[in-house]
């Protein structure tokens, strides 16, 4: 199926209800045609249906499940222009006591599940000497919160991995986008709790608890930017023909790149106030 004068994206992560879900819905009425990804297609059930979208599961920790989409999509469509590595896990809890198969399940998902992707879509974008790589970061990278370290971490690496690659894929034609989100409404602080929830009863950080769980649902307070405002936006900076390295956007989003530049006891400081430890 040729598609002609039309951005063919794939996006991972867009259950309704996220980030991902509204980056599909903005770029599809840009006139994209959005393949949109999840662990299961029920997931994106009103997507369905629409010629805009091409739905596929995808499990990001699977390389098998990343290899078979790819493959998919070039067989329908013939390329892809763009990849935006959005899916990912909240993992919530003190470093000290979070069980370590949580902390690699966040690594794997986070971090490595979109180096699956990537390493699976270079060579095609190399042999045409295009494309746009997408990774979802976090304002949290600039200035980590306690009870969040995992999370922070993975980002952190995932932010460090698209620096190297922006370099390193620039001969061959291909940008690398770093679009970090400030606190943007969606089910994010939902899945956080989910996954606290299943969490072992702390020991040492037990008098803690209500101070983490408030910290997971930080970016999901009365003033967090609308998802569909900031898909809106960051689609808007993607499809520039020369995209920003770096794009940023939402609640919060200003006050922790200014947190970023302040000396790191003044950062604790606000932070032992703030998250009650």
């Amino acid at each position: 199926m040729e598609v002609y004068g039309q951005e063919v994206v794939l996006i991972t992560g867009c259950s309704e209800g996220g980030i991902g879900h509204a980056l599909a819905r903005a770029f599809a009425a840009e006139g994209c045609v959005v393949v949109a990804t999840s662990r299961s297609v029920r997931s994106m059930a009103d997507l369905e249906g629409d010629s805009r979208f091409y739905l596929q599961e995808l499990d990001v920790i699977s390389e098998e499940s990343v290899e078979r989409v790819v493959s998919n999509v070039l067989e329908k469509y013939g390329r892809i222009d763009v990849v935006v590595n959005n899916a990912g896990v909240q993992c919530v809890g003190p470093v000290a006591e979070i069980p370590l198969s949580a902390l690699q399940h966040t690594f794997n998902t986070n971090v490595f599940g979109s180096v699956r992707l990537i390493q699976a879509v270079i060579p095609h974008m190399a042999s045409r000497r295009k494309g746009k790589i997408v990774n979802v970061g976090s304002v949290t990278v600039a200035a980590p919160t306690p009870w969040a370290g995992a999370y922070s971490a993975s980002k952190a690496a995932l932010h460090a991995l698209s620096d190297s690659l922006r370099m390193e894929l620039r001969p061959f034609g291909i940008s690398v986008i770093t679009v970090v989100p400030g606190g943007i409404r969606s089910n994010i602080g939902h899945a956080a709790l989910a996954s606290y929830n299943q969490m072992p009863e702390w020991k040492l950080y037990k008098p803690f608890d209500a101070a983490i769980r408030a910290r997971a649902t930080l970016s999901q307070g009365p003033k967090s930017t609308p998802t569909d405002e900031f898909a809106k936006k960051t689609v808007a900076a993607i499809l520039q023909k020369n995209p920003p390295a770096w794009f940023s956007y939402g609640h919060l989003s200003t006050i922790f790149a200014i947190l970023y530049h302040l000396p790191l006891f003044v950062k604790d400081f606000v932070w032992r106030k703030a998250m009650k430890c």
